[in-house]
C-alpha cells in the first residue's frame, strides 16, 4: 500500500505501522479519512486476506473474508464487484435501503444492556421527590449543602469508581462488568430505605456511586461497539431513552408513595433497584462471556451462555478473532458483513497499534493528555459532557418539585408538575433516535442549545410575575416543559454516544472513565451549590445563570467538536487527527459564511466545502 502524501511520517517518533503505511494520527491537516484497502490489487488483497485468515484461524471461511475485504475496499461501488454474489449485495442493498433491518439480537442486546441506565433516571427524580420530606424527618431542612452533598452522591463516589472501569472491563469484559455493577445498583438502593440518620442515608448513596461510575461508563461502549456506523448514534441514544424512562417511572412513583407521608421518601429512593433485575438476570444472553469462568458456578445461567463471544471489538482487543467473529455474525444480517466488518476494523486498528503503544494503566492514562489525537477526544467529549451539566437538566431532576414549590405550587401540585417533566422528558428522547444519524450530533447540539437557553431565561422571569397572577405557574412550567423538549433530541443523548466513539480500542475504557468522571465532577458541584443558588440568586437568577452556560456551551462547541455521525469506530482516529487551529480555520473561514450565504442572504447556490477529504470511504458524513 503506498504512503498517502497528506499524513506526515512518523517513523522518526519510533511508531511504525502495517504494511509500510504511516499515518500520523498527530497531524491530519489536510483532514483525510484514509480507507487502508485502497489501492490494493485484487492479487494482493486476495494475498493479505489469506495470510490473515491462516493467522486468525478462518481457513475455512477465506472466500468469505475476500468478499467482505472486497465490499470493504469500495463500498460505494459494490455493484461493479464481480466476486460478491447476489446475496451479498441484495444484503449490501439493505444497508441503505433498510439500515434497521438487523439482527433481533442486537436490538436485545442494546435495550436490555440500556436498560441498566434507567435507575441512573429513577434515582434523580426519586431523590427529587425524597427531598420533600426526608430532609425533615433527619432534621437537616435547613441546611442546603448537607442536602445537595447526600443528593450528589453517587456522583461524588463516581469520581473514583469511573477510573476503574478500564481495569474492570480488561478483567471481566463488557458484559460481565454490567453484571457486576448492576448488583450495586441493587442492595445499596434498596437499603437506603432502611437507614436511619442522614449518614446511613450517604453512605448508601456512595455506594451506588461505586457501580454507576463503571456502568455509564461501559453501557454506552458495549453499544457502540456492537452497532454498525449508519445507525451507531440513534442505537447508542437508547442510553439516554431508558435514563428518560427511569426519571418518568420515577415521578410516578412518586406521586404513587405520596400518600404515606413521612416514610413517603424511602419507597421512594428504594424503589429504583427495579431495573437493575433484569439486567443482572437477562444480561448473560447478550453476546458476551467473561474473560474468565467467573460467577459461573453462582450463576447457571452463565454455564449455558458463556459459548457466547463478548463485544467484538473487544475480544479483537484481546486477540480472540474467532470468538469476534462468531459475536459479528450474531450482530450482522450475513456472514459476509460480519467478515467485511470485522476485516475493517483489523486493518485500521493495526494502524493505530503502534501509536498508542501505553501497556500499564498509567501509561495510558498519561497518553490520553499526551497524544494529540486522544487529547483532542478527551477535550471534545469532557465539553460534551460539561455542556450537559451547564444545561441544568440534572438540577432539574433532582430539585424541580423543589422548584415548583419555590412557584407557588402545593407538594402534590410539584409532584404532579413533576411529573410533566418526566413526560415531556421521556416523549421527546425519542426523535433523537432518528435525528442523531440525519442531522448529525453537532448540528443537533448547536439547534438544540440556543432554544434551550431562551426557554431557561423565560422561566426564570416568569417568576417575577407577581403571585396573584393566574397565568404565573403555567408560564413557568410551560417554559420549563419547552426547555425540555430541546434537551431530549440534543444534548440528552449525545454525551453517551459521544464518548463511547470518540476514543480508539486502546483507549476506549480509559477514555470513557475519564469523562465520566469530568460529568460527575461538574455534576456534584452543580447538585451541592444549587441549593444555596436558589437561596441567594432566587430562581430568575437561576434560570438567567444556566441560560448564559447554556450559550457559552453552544459557542465551545462550535469551535472544536467534530462531527462524527456514520463513521466507524476506526476512521474516527482520522477525524480526531485534524488539529483543533485546522477545525477552528474551517468553521469560521469556510462553513459560517456559507451559512451566512445561504440563510441570511439567501444564495441557495452557495456551496459548501466539506472539511473532510474522503479517499475510499462513503463520501456525505461529517462535512463539517
Amino acid at each position: 500500500m503506498d504512503q498517502t502524501p497528506d499524513f506526515q511520517d512518523v517513523k522518526s517518533e519510533g511508531l511504525s505501522h502495517v504494511e509500510d503505511t504511516t499515518h500520523d494520527y498527530a497531524r491530519n491537516v489536510n483532514a483525510k479519512i484514509w480507507n487502508p484497502l485502497m489501492g490494493i490489487s485484487k492479487e494482493n488483497l486476495r494475498s493479505q486476506v489469506s495470510s490473515f485468515c491462516r493467522e486468525y484461524g478462518f481457513t475455512d471461511k477465506q472466500d468469505i473474508f475476500f468478499r467482505g475485504a472486497l465490499a470493504a475496499q469500495n463500498p460505494n461501488g459494490f455493484e461493479e464487484i464481480p466476486e460478491l454474489t447476489d446475496d451479498d449485495k441484495y444484503w449490501l442493498r439493505r444497508e441503505i435501503t433498510h439500515r434497521w433491518h438487523l439482527p433481533k439480537m442486537l436490538y436485545f442486546t442494546i435495550g436490555l444492556c440500556s436498560l441498566g441506565s434507567a435507575i441512573q433516571g429513577w434515582d434523580n427524580t426519586g431523590a427529587n421527590g425524597a427531598n420533600l420530606s426526608f430532609p425533615k424527618e433527619f432534621g437537616i431542612e435547613n441546611d442546603g449543602w448537607l442536602i445537595g452533598f447526600i443528593n450528589s452522591g453517587p456522583t461524588l463516589f463516581g469520581l473514583l469508581s469511573a477510573w476503574a472501569a478500564d481495569p474492570v472491563n480488561n478483567l471481566l469484559g463488557r458484559r460481565g462488568t454490567i453484571f457486576a455493577t448492576g448488583l450495586f445498583c441493587i442492595f445499596p438502593v434498596l437499603a437506603q430505605a432502611f437507614t436511619q440518620n442522614w449518614q446511613g442515608l450517604l453512605i448508601c448513596r456512595l455506594f451506588m456511586g461505586l457501580g454507576m461510575g463503571i456502568k455509564i461508563s461501559t453501557i454506552p461502549v458495549f453499544s457502540a461497539e456492537v452497532s454498525p456506523a449508519s445507525i451507531r448514534g440513534g442505537l447508542v441514544t437508547s442510553f439516554q431513552m431508558w435514563v428518560s424512562f427511569g426519571m418518568f417511572v420515577g415521578y410516578c412513583f412518586n406521586l404513587a408513595f405520596y400518600q404515606i407521608g413521612r416514610l413517603a421518601w424511602r419507597f421512594q429512593l428504594a424503589a429504583a433497584f427495579a431495573p437493575a433485575i433484569p439486567v443482572v438476570i437477562f444480561v448473560w444472553f447478550c453476546p458476551g462471556t467473561l474473560h474468565r469462568p467467573l460467577l459461573q458456578t453462582l450463576v447457571a445461567i452463565a454455564a449455558e451462555t458463556d459459548r457466547e463471544p463478548e463485544s467484538p471489538r473487544w475480544l479483537m482487543k484481546k486477540g480472540r478473532y474467532p470468538d469476534s467473529f462468531s459475536s459479528f455474525c450474531r450482530l450482522r444480517n450475513t456472514e459476509m458483513q460480519s467478515a467485511r466488518d470485522l476485516y475493517y476494523a483489523h486493518c485500521q486498528v493495526m494502524e493505530e497499534r503502534d501509536a498508542f503503544a501505553g501497556v500499564s494503566f498509567f501509561h495510558r492514562a498519561w497518553e490520553l493528555a499526551s497524544i494529540p489525537r486522544l487529547r483532542r477526544a478527551v477535550v471534545a467529549s469532557s465539553w460534551i459532557v460539561i455542556s450537559q451539566q451547564f444545561s441544568g437538566i440534572n438540577i432539574m431532576a433532582f430539585y424541580s418539585s423543589t422548584i415548583f414549590a419555590e412557584a407557588g405550587y402545593s407538594t402534590l401540585s410539584s409532584l404532579l408538575a413533576s411529573l410533566g417533566f418526566g413526560l415531556v422528558l421521556f416523549v421527546f428522547a425519542f426523535p433523537a433516535v432518528y435525528t442523531m444519524d440525519t442531522f448529525g450530533r453537532r448540528n443537533l447540539l448547536l439547534i438544540t442549545f440556543p432554544n434551550m437557553a431562551w426557554g431557561l431565561l423565560a422561566a426564570g422571569l416568569c417568576f417575577l410575575m407577581p403571585n396573584s397572577s393566574s397565568a404565573r405557574i403555567p408560564c413557568i412550567a410551560f417554559f420549563i416543559y419547552l426547555f425540555t423538549a430541546f434537551y431530549g433530541p440534543g444534548i440528552g443523548p449525545l454525551p453517551s454516544i459521544y464518548f463511547s466513539e470518540a476514543f480508539p480500542l486502546s483507549h476506549r475504557e480509559m477514555g470513557a472513565g475519564f469523562t465520566i468522571c469530568v460529568n460527575n465532577s461538574v455534576g456534584s458541584a452543580l447538585g451541592l451549590t444549587f441549593p444555596s443558588l436558589l437561596a441567594n440568586l432566587g430562581p430568575t437568577g437561576a434560570f438567567g445563570l444556566y441560560a448564559g452556560l447554556n450559550m457559552l456551551a453552544f459557542f465551545v462547541i462550535f469551535f472544536i467538536v467534530p462531527e462524527t455521525k456514520k463513521r466507524t469506530l476506526e476512521e474516527l482516529d482520522y477525524i480526531f487527527s485534524v488539529p483543533t487551529r485546522r477545525h477552528i480555520s474551517y468553521q469560521v473561514g469556510t462553513w459560517l459564511p456559507w451559512w451566512i450565504k445561504r440563510n441570511i442572504l439567501f444564495q441557495r447556490k452557495a456551496k459548501l466545502e466539506p472539511l473532510y477529504k474522503l479517499d475510499g470511504v462513503a463520501d456525505g458524513t461529517g462535512a463539517q
